[in-house]
């Protein structure tokens, strides 16, 4: 399921630059500040910038966050100084930062929080030829980046992260509060629904509407696809389960981009219900028994084409042929059309499973 034609027109290629609204930003610094950061992320913390994800014991999600070498130095602070910034939507998961705080014990680091002194923002659009990628599967349906590169893949500036979670989604960047990126001189100027466009059009989670805290599993939320786990790496909050399904579990799940006949943005969390669509000849395909549901995620009306896009944690049975997706009551509902990004890795003929084994 390549994404449709007509909607190849929302993809916008064109050098853009745009805020990215509602994130937060915490300084870590100090002696032990990467030892500290590397036992509680996801990913490998190594003294570089990276994406990882902050995990709940028993393997949830509770943060995506992209962390930062800080672009200014700390003077008072011996040791290095990490950004990170993340979502700060009030949800069931704990504040980051009491979160953090809790695990400081008598570890040499301080934290603060520093967003009034940040702002966040996105470019892409200028990045040149497109980016083959080389993957690594595990039978359980998983799936990680291999980087044949000598050169760090976020990128080495300070405070500017190369977004490596999907070919195409450019670069992001802390700028002072209230300040335009140095790129705002040569790039279009474009609102933030425009970044949300983006990262839909490309697949990519982001934040508690699309990565529920307490709730998502970080590889139904491909942020094993997207470079925010490291299953080799030594012990971290969240490892046990994240680590086991690699090796021994199932994916059954994946955050997929959907087309919705809606002209407008419908609320997230609305249930994606099956059902058996009807042949040709106006007889019911057969397939095995339909379970569960799916669930949208952030929407967005795309202008232009009369309907909406956006992303939506999709049961991997509800993809075989002749089954019809829809959201909504009985009084109005809608047709939803998920897809597999252009990006997305293609698995190898002796890792493909028939999805009637997800059953």
């Amino acid at each position: 399921m390549p994404i449709p034609p007509s909607l190849r027109a929302l993809l916008r290629t064109v050098p853009t630059v745009a805020p990215v609204s509602n994130r937060a930003v915490l300084s870590v610094s100090g002696s032990q500040a990467t030892e500290f950061l590397n036992g509680l992320l996801a990913s490998s913390v190594q003294g570089k910038q990276t994406y990882g994800a902050f995990l709940h014991a028993q393997g949830r999600v509770l943060y995506d966050t992209f962390l930062y070498n800080s672009p200014t130095s700390s003077l008072p602070s011996p040791g290095p100084t990490y950004l990170i910034e993340y979502d700060p939507t009030p949800s069931e998961a704990p504040a980051l930062i009491s979160l953090l705080k809790r695990y400081v014990l008598r570890s040499k680091v301080r934290i603060r929080d520093v967003s009034e002194e940040w702002d966040v923002w996105a470019a892409w659009g200028s990045e040149g030829a497109s980016e083959n990628r080389e993957w690594n599967w595990a039978r359980s349906g998983a799936v990680e980046p291999v980087w044949r590169t000598s050169e760090w893949p976020w990128g080495t500036e300070n405070g500017t992260m190369l977004d490596r979670r999907a070919p195409g989604m450019g670069k992001r960047m802390l700028v002072r509060k209230g300040e335009t990126p140095a790129d705002a001189s040569t790039h279009d100027l474009a609102g933030k629904d425009a970044y949300l466009l983006h990262r839909i059009m490309h697949g990519v989670p982001e934040g508690s509407v699309d990565i529920q805290p307490m709730h998502a599993f970080p590889i139904e939320s491909n942020l094993d696809a997207m470079g925010a786990l490291d299953f080799r790496k030594g012990c971290y909050v969240g490892q046990e389960l994240t680590v086991r399904t690699y090796h021994t579990g199932v994916v059954r799940k994946r955050i997929l981009p959907v087309h919705i006949s809606s002209p407008a943005s419908l609320p997230s969390y609305m249930s994606i219900k099956p059902s058996i669509s009807s042949t040709t000849d106006g007889t019911t395909a057969k397939t095995p028994r339909l379970r569960g549901s799916s669930t949208l995620l952030s929407t967005i009306a795309a202008p232009g084409i009369g309907s909406s896009v956006g992303l939506a944690l999709v049961r991997l049975e509800h993809l075989r042929p002749g089954i019809a997706l829809e959201t909504g009551e009985e009084e109005q509902s809608w047709k939803v059309e998920p897809w597999w990004s252009d990006w997305w890795p293609e698995k190898p003929p002796d890792e493909v499973h028939d999805l009637n084994s997800l059953i």
